[in-house]
């Protein structure tokens, strides 16, 4: 750039002191071209100290940006946009070391307990990012994976000239740094140990704003309006088994709810943005007013969530209604519950925040419905805007059945009890700052009944009152009018009616709303059409200004389609009555300053309408732009496969353009806001009857912001169903905050201290953009060069940044250029490059902001062509994968376009020509475009070009691809089963429970917590889930001891599987599983075949029942969903002391990666008996006579320790001493207990005849229990003995 200055400096002080040139050898050099060289030579000095030496310059690297290092003297990272870097570990502590011991039980049969020692280690560290100052943090990764920092203490500080130094930092090191300048995370005693006991390998999403219009927003709209808890600060799960969940509305790794991270984001992103009105949907289902019901409706009935559950006006989940389903999925999320709007209108005004209620209708129309279309043509479209419900023949009687009776409730759903409803709700949440009663509900509004009355008007009116006597005084309450709808009704004929006078001068109304959506430009492809041809660019802030109140619905219209597409304007006009702004959809100054007259047959009424001129400010109730090319030609329309409703900007390309909505809400809001150095003078009156302005600034409400945070939405399309949507639509979540490409280069240059250049002229959005290390500007600049197809050349001083389809064209002929008059050569000379110099493809890496800020790449490759050659270039840029693809498109094609080059000698009339320029060559036989890459005045002005097709750079965007991006660990409580069982090996603690867990997804362990009156101590980590599941079947007793081959049992699993097994291994100890009773106690069986015959369902055949001495347990029959859990080595035990069997003991479990305090966690307060201590019952009980009438009892004992030896006489004795009680029986009465020291026992004469009068017994009822000095009586055995 100097290079180019000084060598036509060089040039021409060359020409004056040497005319005549210098001879060397024979050869003469003229004094231009001398003088020239050295020009530049000096130039390239002068350049190459400013950007750099350019064959050697290196630009941003890509590997190096996610790894978190400690190197002194390493360069500190510039962030633009958002992007994921690592960082530099700035201070740390000392690892801190944390012991904790738990019990791990005793030994067989009961042995002394023992005890486990855990370490883990914690540290405190600060980690420098970047330059400041950044606007916040978003996700952050550690070694690779997502973290959670919901359970982590940290802080960011944001890297502001007066931030204050960290107080940890502080108070550990007693004077410390501040790092100004230096944005910053510190982490205080954050545990190491899943880490491998050392500081992890983290990386940080940063958002940097550079840009000026993030803090022009004042007011936002909130929604998505649908969604059960989408607004809800409360985290609910869906519980989808016994064992799994998964979250509703927490989807961020900072561990908040959606709404939550959703406002932390809009405050961080849009600082000045203080109103937000919170839009909450019920759901229409027909075009017909008077057949239409709103309502309520849910997205699965079958949901289960916890810990709260859905409710709206009086229906719950099992009454309400189910949305209509487009592709499988619910069309729209559900109402969101009542509950949680409550408690999001608490948050917004906890947070400062001026708070206005929308209630909004939802067309649920379906695709395939069979409504009959009010127009009498055909069905009613599918998912249809709510300004097109309309009256089919009576529009009073069918206006009033619409908006419903006095005082709804019941089975009405109307629209009045969808408003007043909402009115009742806010006032109990301690009211709202305004209260909307509706919006853009055309179709009805000018509705006209025979006498030319408008009920829906009045209907409106009523409702205004109605909440205006729910809300009081203090809240303002208005209706949101479309853009179309606001201003009056245009009858036909030349006959208007300001049918919305009415409402707008209503006591009750205190502002006017309109929903701003008219046609900002009128903007084609190409250079020729009417507005190209007075305006540079759609992106140009003059022309957006001009056209807000001017253009087309203000200063003409197009009378039909064939005229748009020719653009043949027609004036807006008033004919007799010079009154164009009754006409003007976008005139609100002449509006709002005017008397209004209605023209009932085209003659203007004498009087006035109720209107009183500047009486009412106006709102913008929604204002917004799509994110698509040419968006500004039509701002209200959207894109939504399953409405009918549908549709591109005219004339769009269908690509994604987040400049244009940002330059939209630029011009918008510099326009309105009185106080923005580029507000037109008198644009916005000030009222003489209220002393403000005509349109409050403060409440233009720019549509919308999403109560779901990005960028979780739009990348979770697994989760939300109109994900998709988002790369066009209106969103400003994930838009707002990104680098726009004038912004950038200009921060480039500043930050380099270099401020002579033009970068107004670029366009486009770079989503983030890193600088890695100390470089020149150049090697900053020319990866957005290659990106951004632009290029930079001098003129007047200063460095010019333009698009290469953005210059002005020039229209070159032969005999308009130089030609030597002593040589016969043209003044044009044309070179075409060879095939084998230009690559076949072209690759690009680049990060990918929609797969956690991946390194990928994509490839443009020919089809044919002899080349073999590869082009490639490394962009640290976050781009979308189809953004990539388009630059690497162009990028090949570009490189074969320039493949021609052409030489011109220019004559002095083209001195205006510059570098950058763009030439057409008309030779007659063919026409070349050329882009000009440099001059050289010596003599003659030399001029180089490159052929250039402006049509490349537009060329269409590569198919989106959908990414699965890692998510944080989702945990939620785990599926706990405490049991109190007998021994079943042998080696467990006699007295100490049992437990069985399950987790979808697992979490590595779960954590079991005891309190035993002094605190929660860590009890036990189970670190194996377990097999668990119900029964689906009846299950009636089985014999004991013996294979049952009569019953066999179904069971449906929530986690693990089963398998069959061999005889011969069941008996030594395969498939056991403990089956729960209604009381609580459980049954022992193993099972010998388990065959899978559905999903996660087996039928259990070959049993073996009453296992463990388990026998008393069965019933006749256990109902279908008992508790099944398999006996194997992931029923693990708990640390239960001996002295605390039998008292109640509070347990609280969770995933063990997270706090005990964590919502994952639950708890329950059981008490054991330590079943394990239980003696078995004995066996073979039988009775005879004796001589003297005593009736002898004798039975066989068990044991349960070491009973299953075949080598001893008996089985040894399991208890401290050998002691029964037997239960002389009469039906249910005991009428004796006898105690034994052995298994026998005398029944003698005396006691049957106290019992029974006499000893004539023939049976004799007993029930035989062993006792234990731990436990007491044991399981006892009963029968009826015959004793003759």
């Amino acid at each position: 750039m100097a290079t180019l200055v000084l060598s036509s400096a060089g040039s021409a002080l060359g020409s004056a002191l040497l005319p005549s040139g210098l001879s060397f050898f024979g050869t003469t050099i003229s004094g231009a071209a001398l003088g020239g060289a050295l020009g530049s030579l000096a130039g390239s000095y002068v350049d190459a100290q400013l950007f750099g030496t350019s064959s050697h310059a290196e630009g941003p690297r890509l590997g190096d940006l996610h790894v978190m290092a400690s190197s002194e003297g390493a360069a500190i990272p510039r962030v633009y946009g958002r992007a994921r870097i690592g960082g530099q570990v700035i201070w740390a502590t000392d690892y801190v070391e944390h012991r904790r011991t738990r019990s791990a039980g005793g030994g067989k049969g009961g042995g002394s307990s023992a005890s486990v020692t855990e370490y883990s280690y914690s540290v405190s560290f600060a980690v420098a990012l970047c330059e400041g100052e950044v606007t916040r943090i978003g996700r952050v990764w550690a070694n690779g994976k997502p973290l959670s920092l919901g359970n982590l203490t940290w802080r960011l500080h944001r890297g502001g000239e007066t931030q204050e130094a960290d107080p940890l930092i502080e108070a550990m090191e007693g004077a410390a740094p501040a790092y100004r300048g230096t944005a910053y995370v510190v982490f205080e005693d954050m545990d190491v140990s899943p880490f491998g006991n050392r500081i992890p390998q983290l990386s940080f999403e940063v958002f940097r704003t550079l840009d000026t219009v993030e803090g022009l927003v004042r007011a936002v709209t909130m929604i998505p309006g649908a969604g059960e808890f989408v607004y809800d600060t409360v985290a609910m799960r869906e519980i989808l088994t016994e064992a799994s969940s998964r979250q509703v509305n927490s989807h961020m790794a900072s561990g908040a709810t959606d709404f939550t991270a959703a406002m932390d984001e809009l405050e961080a992103a849009l600082p000045n943005a203080r109103a937000v009105s919170l839009v909450v949907s019920w759901f229409g289902d027909d075009l017909r007013c008077g057949e239409c019901t709103l309502r309520p409706k849910i997205e699965d009935r079958l949901r289960i969530t916890r810990p709260g559950e859905w409710s709206v006006a009086g229906l719950t989940r099992a009454s309400a209604l189910e949305v209509s389903r487009a592709d499988g999925r619910p069309a729209y999320g559900g109402t969101p519950s009542d509950a949680s709007v409550k408690r999001a209108i608490a948050e917004l005004k906890a947070r400062g925040l001026a708070t206005v209620f929308y209630p909004f209708v939802m067309m649920d129309i379906p695709a395939d419905n069979m409504l009959p279309d009010p127009s009498g043509e055909g069905t009613q479209p599918a998912h249809p805007w709510r300004g097109r419900i309309t009256a089919v023949s009576d529009p009073s009687a069918e206006a009033a059945a619409f908006f419903g009776s006095e005082t709804p409730g019941g089975g009405e759903w109307s629209y009045r009890r969808l408003v007043l409803h909402y009115a009742e709700l806010c006032a109990e949440a301690g009211g709202v700052d305004a209260f909307l009663i509706g919006s853009e509900l055309k179709g009805l509004t000018q509705l006209r009944d025979a006498e030319g009355n408008y009920p829906a008007v009045e209907a409106l009116r009523e409702l205004a009152g109605d909440v205006r006597a729910i809300l009081g005084e203090t809240a303002k309450i208005s209706y949101a009018a479309d853009w179309s709808e606001y201003r009056g009704h245009d009858i036909g004929g030349g006959a208007f009616a300001f049918h919305l006078d009415p409402l707008w001068a209503d006591a009750n109304i205190d502002f006017v709303g309109i929903d701003m959506y008219a046609p900002l430009t009128d903007w084609r492809d190409g250079h020729t059409h009417l507005d190209a041809l007075e305006w540079g660019s759609i992106y140009d802030l003059d022309y957006l200004s001009s056209r807000i109140a001017g253009g087309e619905s203000h200063d003409w219209y197009y009378a039909s389609e064939d005229d748009r597409l020719n653009q043949i304007r027609t004036p807006v006009t008033d004919g007799a009555y010079g009154k164009p702004w009754v006409w003007r959809a976008k005139d609100l100054k002449n509006w709002w300053s005017n008397a209004h007259h209605d023209r009932p047959d085209g003659i203007e009424a004498a009087a006035p309408t109720a209107w009183v001129p500047q009486s009412k400010p106006i709102w913008l109730t929604e204002l917004g732009c799509p994110a698509a090319d040419k968006g500004t030609n039509e701002p209200n329309v959207f894109t939504d496969p399953k409405s009918s409703e549908s549709a591109l900007p005219r004339f769009s390309r269908g690509t994604r353009d987040d400049f244009i909505q940002r330059r939209f809400i630029e011009a918008e809001m510099s326009y309105w806001d009185a106080d923005h150095p580029d507000h037109p003078e008198g644009a916005n009156p000030v009222s003489s009857v209220y002393g403000g302005r005509m349109v409050d600034a403060s409440r233009i409400f720019l549509w919308t912001r999403d109560a779901r945070p990005f960028p979780v939405f739009p990348e979770r399309h697994d989760v939300w169903a109109d994900a998709a949507n988002w790369r066009l639509g209106h969103w400003l979540n994930g838009r707002m905050g990104a680098a726009p490409l004038n912004a950038l280069l200009a921060s480039i240059m500043n930050d380099s201290g270099f401020g002579h250049f033009e970068a107004a002229d670029l366009h486009g959005i770079v989503e983030g953009y890193v600088i890695d290390r100390i470089m020149s500007p150049r090697a900053a600049i020319e990866p957005l060069m290659l990106a951004g197809f632009f290029d930079a050349a001098e003129r007047e001083g200063a460095i010019r940044f333009r698009h290469f389809d953005d210059a002005p064209e020039v229209a070159l002929t032969p005999d308009m250029l130089a030609v030597d008059p002593d040589g016969a050569a043209p003044g044009w000379k044309l070179t075409r490059g060879q095939e084998t110099e230009l690559p076949v493809s072209a690759k690009l890496t680049y990060i990918d902001g929609g797969a956690d800020y991946r390194q990928a790449a994509v490839e443009a490759r020919r089809l044919a062509g002899g080349s073999q050659r590869v082009a490639s270039a490394a962009l640290p840029m976050v781009l979308t994968q189809a953004e990539a693809q388009a630059i690497a498109d162009v990028w090949l094609q570009k490189t074969w376009e320039e493949r021609e080059r052409a030489a011109l000698n220019l004559p002095p009339s083209l001195i205006a020509l510059d570098p950058g320029d763009r030439v057409t060559l008309d030779l007659g036989y063919r026409q070349g475009r050329y882009r000009l890459t440099g001059i050289v005045d010596a003599g003659a002005r030399e001029a180089a070009g490159i052929a250039c097709e402006p049509s490349l750079f537009g060329a269409p965007e590569a198919p989106p691809r959908e990414s699965s991006p890692a998510t944080a660990p989702d945990w939620g409580t785990p599926l706990v089963i405490f049991m109190d069982l007998p021994l079943v090996t042998g080696e467990e603690v006699p007295h100490a429970p049992r437990v069985a867990v399950a987790a979808d997804p697992w979490p590595g362990g779960i954590a079991i917590y005891k309190d035993g009156g002094a605190g929660l101590v860590l009890d036990a980590v189970v670190s194996v889930e377990a097999t668990i599941g119900r029964t689906l079947s009846d299950l009636m007793p089985g014999p004991t001891s013996r294979w049952d081959e009569s019953n066999a049992l179904s069971v449906e699993l929530v986690s693990g599987a089963l398998a069959s097994a061999e005889p011969l291994a069941v008996l030594g100890g395969a498939n056991r599983a403990a089956l729960e009773m209604p009381e609580g106690d459980w049954e022992v069986i193993q099972f010998r075949e388990a065959e899978l015959v559905a999903p996660d369902t087996y039928v259990l055949r070959g049993l073996l029942r009453g296992q463990a001495g388990t026998e008393a347990a069965m019933r006749a029959p256990l109902a279908p969903g008992a508790r099944f859990v398999l006996l194997d080595d992931a029923a693990a035990e708990l640390g239960l002391g001996e002295a605390e069997r039998g008292l109640e003991r509070l347990w609280v479990y969770g995933p063990a990666p997270l706090p005990h305090d964590d919502l994952s966690y639950a708890s329950e307060t059981r008490a054991f008996a330590g079943a394990g201590l239980r003696p078995l019952s004995p066996v073979h009980l039988r009775a005879r006579r004796a001589g003297d009438g005593a009736i002898h009892l004798a039975w066989v004992r068990r044991t349960r320790i070491g009973g299953d030896s075949w080598a001893g006489l008996e089985v040894p004795l399991g208890e401290e001493a050998e002691a029964y009680e037997v239960e002389i029986r009469d039906g249910e009465g005991v009428k004796r207990v006898i105690a034994a020291a052995s298994p026998e026992a005398i029944y003698d004469a005396g006691e049957q005849a106290a019992d029974f009068g006499g000893t004539e017994i023939e049976t004799l009822d007993v029930t035989v229990y062993q006792l234990s000095r731990a436990f007491g009586r044991g399981t006892g055995r009963s029968a009826t003995l015959h004793v003759g």
